[in-house]
């Protein structure tokens, strides 16, 4: 379908094709009716048409309001599952500062090199629907190092539950992250939302009015209301792909707070 095709693409692409072109072709398609249909044929329609107009609408109009609802939760969902991993990760580090030994200094080599693993190779894949198989392998390896660590006292055995917990929440987030990164609307409902805008504005082509301008301007206004809308869904629906997407700033700043440690 055009519009999940357009959904990874840049706003101004996006934008011009689906708001500037359509509501263009939506202001022309009036003139061509009436110039081949007449005046009188479509005002025999304009009460029945009328009534008839303002199901379609109320009906499209709902579905396209769930459908913008639907994707911007999942675009919040895929900021809240970001800054979720990189708080676990944060945490985690923080807790195998109590992690004497190797297994600590393990732990927190490994925690670095996913989180910079998951900004070079993660990020990039997700914009193509993907994850990437490094990162998978960094978080394995952080894994691995924990449980390294054999916990002697009460003070341990508290430090390995949480830090498991704080991995778990690590493996939980990215987990999602993978899952919403091919887009939360399914092809079925594009579908009906392109066909139902399309239809939507065949509908008003049934109406006549004597001022041909104000009819034609009017079809127009809808157009982009209706494709504005449409807009929105494409630029969110793949949250980590395209103008508007999920950036790993939380990721980054945890990456310059371990550099700092490190120094420290």
């Amino acid at each position: 379908m055009l519009l999940s095709l357009l959904a990874p693409q840049p706003i101004w692409i996006s934008g011009t094709i689906l708001v500037g072109l359509m509501t263009l072709l939506a202001m022309i398609a009036p003139i061509i009716v009436r110039r081949r249909v007449g005046l009188e044929g479509l005002r025999a329609n304009n009460e029945v048409a009328g009534f008839k107009f303002a199901t379609v609408g109320v009906l499209y109009a709902v579905l396209l309001a769930f459908a913008v609802i639907i994707a911007w939760e999942k675009f919040s969902e895929a900021e809240s599952a970001a800054a979720k991993e990189a708080g676990a990760v944060a945490t985690l580090y923080r807790l195998s500062l109590g992690i004497e030994g190797e297994p600590g200094a393990a732990l927190r080599s490994a925690l670095t090199r996913y989180a910079g693993t998951v900004m070079a190779e993660d990020w990039p894949a997700m914009e193509r629907g993907r994850g990437s198989l490094a990162v998978t392998r960094a978080l394995d390896e952080a894994y691995a190092a924990l449980l390294t660590f054999r916990p002697s006292d009460g003070r341990g055995n508290a430090v390995m539950a949480e830090a498991l917990d704080q991995l778990d929440n690590v493996t939980q987030a990215r987990r999602l992250r993978l899952v919403l990164a091919p887009g939360v609307v399914p092809r079925v409902l594009w579908f009906i939302l392109s066909s139902g805008a399309i239809l939507t504005l065949v509908f008003t082509l049934f109406f006549g009015t004597q001022n041909l301008r104000a009819q034609s301007l009017m079809t127009g206004i809808l157009a982009f209301l209706i494709f504005s809308g449409l807009l929105v869904i494409t630029a969110i629906d793949r949250p980590f792909a395209g103008a508007v997407k999920v950036e790993p700033h939380a990721l980054a700043t945890v990456l310059d707070d371990f550099a700092g440690a490190e120094r420290r």
